[in-house]
Order: C-alpha cells, then structure tokens, then sequence
C-alpha cells in the first residue's frame, strides 16, 4: 500500500470527518507535511466564522402538571429545542471548515459521555457542548475544573444528591477512573475522599445552573491518592491532572479513538510527552505527527457518526436540509450512535462493535436514502474510464482491493449503484 495515500487519508479521517470533493487529490500534491500543518492549526478566532446558524436553546422550566393544558406545547418545544440541537452539530461536523475543532469536541463528548437520556432537558446538554468547544484544543486542567461546574455532567453523574449526611460517590469514581486517571490507578479509600471533596453541589436540572451549597458541603481533610489536605473543585483538578497517571490516561484514550482500538499504546507514543504540560493541542499534534499514523496495522473502523458525517461531505449534503429530521434520527438510532445520547457513562464503543449484519443493513438503506438525495456531481464529473481509480480520491481511500473494484466496475453505468457500492465498501467504512 501506499503510506502517502495511506497517512493522508488516515489524517483526514481521524482528525476530521473525512475530506470533501478534491480535497484528497489536492493533498497528495502537497504531501503529507502541509496537510498535517493545515488540519491541526487552530485558525484564528476572529476569522473562524460558523457556516451554521446557533440554534435558540432556552430554559423551558418545569414540566407543566400532567394531563394540564400546557403539557403538548412543553413536549413540543422539548422536542423541537433537541433536534435543532442534535442538527446543529451535525451541520458544524458537515460544513466546519476546521474539522479537527469539531473531531475533538465529538471526542471529549464521547469521553466526558453525558445523555439527555437523563436530563430530558436540552439547555444543560447544550452549554456542555459550549465548554468542549471552548476547551477542546486548549488546556486539560482548565477543562478539568469546567466540567466540575457542568450542570449536565454533575446531574448525570447524581453530584447534586452528594451530601456531607449522604455522600454519593459516582462523579468522584468517574472523574478517576474514566476522565482524568484511568482504571486501577486509585483505591476504593480514595472513591470514598474525592466523594467528600465533592459534596454540596447542586443544580438547576433545566438550565444546568451549578451552585456549591456550604451547607452540604463536607470541608474536613481527606486523605486523597497519598496527600492530606481540604481540596475545591479547583484544587481537586491541579492535584488529578498534574499526576503522571493523568499524561498516560488521555494518551491512552487518543491512541484507542485516533489511532487503535485494537493494538495497545507504545510506552514511547509521542502524544503522551507532548502532553506534559495539559495542553490538548500539542499532544493531538504529536500523535498526528507520530509513525503509528503509518502504521497499515493501526486501521479503525468509523462510528456510524463518523461515516455520515464523511458521506455528507463527499456527497456535498447537509444534514439539516435532507428530507427529514425522524428519518435521520432513525437511521443514527438503528445503527447505534445520535448525539447528545451517549449509551453509559463509558461512552460508545469502537472497532468491531460497530460491525454485523444487522448494522450492514440499515447502513446500506441508509447510504441509499443519501445518495438518493445527492446530486452525485463529484462523481459523475469522473470520466467513466477512470472513475474505479479517481473515486478512491473522491472518498479518500488508499486503495480499493481487486473485490471492490470488480463491485464498482459492474457499476460503471449506473453513478447511484456505483455511489452506494463505495459508501459500503469495507475500505471507506474502515479506516484503513
């Protein structure tokens, strides 16, 4: 295989959602260096205009009484406030012109894994996404310290129900073992000192609002991973995230979502050093500098997000403008994967989990129901006697194997078939 063709279509799928029309034609002219330079530089603020209109997201309050008047109207607007929002991102991840600034808020979203499953209400779920956008490039123990004040997060996680009289321990487990340390890097002491720590939070369940009420609030010294003291919320984030343990944990989940879900990190995975100081930035623009970029082992299979948002790139779609909002839903459903609605507090899983025979199904009617709605100009542009070859650089595959291209040959005439076979394919549903 090609490692230009290879390392370039793995630094467009994995720190984006794969490249639009001519974009991987016009990279291999670049080379490799000039596109790893354009995808992890973080353009400049005051340039980096949304092409997505933000959705109104407002604070519905209390659920109205049940079986009154207003109960319709309250679900409706519930309703309606949740698919913009889930439309939006899907619309930023689509037409973002810095794809790593939303690679990484799907990222953090899948690893600080929060549903509106719980919450039933958008607002919190929505300023959530705010704080990953704001800190997803910047630095971890920031980060850290917004997500101990994240409405939704500490209701997911029962932090509100955390008292000096009745101490839960959730949010302090998870914030060890899932965000900031890993597992097996703490002792079941330690749950029982952060919960402590952690007491006398409290939140407005519709609008994520966080208050720290003192007089829930447990203020003794614990003991916490070998050091005595009283800890904050913020004194609780520099103590965690400048732990060594911390630099090897969200290397690991770098290497498991960017690189490998199957092979295991090397010690001397570059990201990890380049991460010493918590900046986010520099330890994502290490692992896309690093050879496991090249690596033909380290192949990946996209998340069903991963693999619309790529096809609505390459079939120029929107998701906001197909045909309907319930149909989409109903296809992210079925195959596993909708935003804002994470399965647990782990998040969603990777690799082979995404593939069988069931999800091969829906995936294929899926593909169809797009291809359907694409004008297909891409790909029809492509003469017929080099479109097997040239649409490899329309989707932004290395190579197609000799069963692919006998599929695609069969095809030739019929651009729709030909569209569909490619979308399916084993190469563009693996990164390879």
């Amino acid at each position: 295989m090609d490692i230009q063709r290879l390392e370039t279509s793995r630094l467009f799928d994995r720190l984006g959602f794969g490249p639009r029309p001519g974009e991987y034609a016009q990279a291999l002219k670049d080379g490799v260096p000039t596109l790893r330079a354009r995808l992890t530089t973080i353009p400049d603020a005051s340039l980096n205009i949304s092409p997505v209109i933000e959705p109104e997201i407002t604070d519905l309050g209390r659920p109205p009484a049940a079986n009154s008047p207003e109960v319709v109207a309250f679900a409706i607007a519930l309703r309606s406030q949740t698919q913009a929002m889930v439309l939006w991102w899907l619309d930023l991840m689509a037409l973002s012109g810095h794809g790593l600034t939303e690679r990484m808020v799907w990222f953090w979203h899948g690893h600080w894994a929060t549903s509106i499953e719980k919450l039933n209400f958008p607002l919190p779920m929505f300023k959530q996404n705010k704080v990953f956008r704001t800190h997803a490039l910047g630095d971890f123990n920031a980060m850290t310290k917004a997500m101990l004040n994240d409405g939704a997060l500490q209701f997911w996680l029962d932090g509100q129900d955390n008292t000096v009289k009745a101490p839960n321990e959730n949010l302090g487990r998870e914030l060890m073992e899932l965000f900031v340390l890993g597992v097996n890097r703490y002792t079941e002491d330690d749950v029982k000192a952060i919960s402590r720590v952690l007491t006398g939070y409290q939140v407005v369940r519709t609008n994520g609002t966080v208050t720290i009420n003192q007089n829930r609030r447990d203020t003794n010294p614990v003991t916490l991973l070998g050091k005595t003291g009283v800890f904050t919320g913020d004194t609780l984030s520099d103590f965690l995230v400048a732990r060594d343990d911390c630099a090897t944990f969200i290397s690991e989940r770098l290497w498991y979502r960017f690189i490998s879900s199957t092979e295991v990190m090397p010690a001397g995975f570059s990201a990890k050093s380049a991460f010493a100081g918590r900046n986010i930035t520099a330890a994502v623009q290490a692992m896309a500098a690093d050879s496991a970029m090249q690596d033909p082992k380290n192949a990946m299979v996209k998340s069903p997000v991963e693999w619309f948002i790529s096809a609505c790139r390459a079939l120029e779609l929107t998701p906001s403008q197909l045909q309907t909002t319930a149909q989409l839903n109903g296809y992210l459903d079925k195959l596993g994967q909708v935003p804002f609605k994470p399965p647990n507090v782990g998040g969603w899983p990777a690799g082979e989990a995404w593939l069988s025979s069931a999800t091969s199904q829906y995936r294929l009617a899926f593909a169809f129901w797009l291809v359907k709605q694409s004008g297909l100009t891409a790909l029809t542009q492509i003469p017929r006697e080099l479109r097997v070859r040239r649409s490899a650089d329309w989707l932004g595959v290395p190579e197609w194997s000799s069963r692919t291209q006998s599929s695609l040959r069969s095809a030739l005439d019929d651009p729709v078939q030909f569209a569909l076979l490619a979308l399916c394919s084993p190469e563009y549903i693996v990164s390879a």
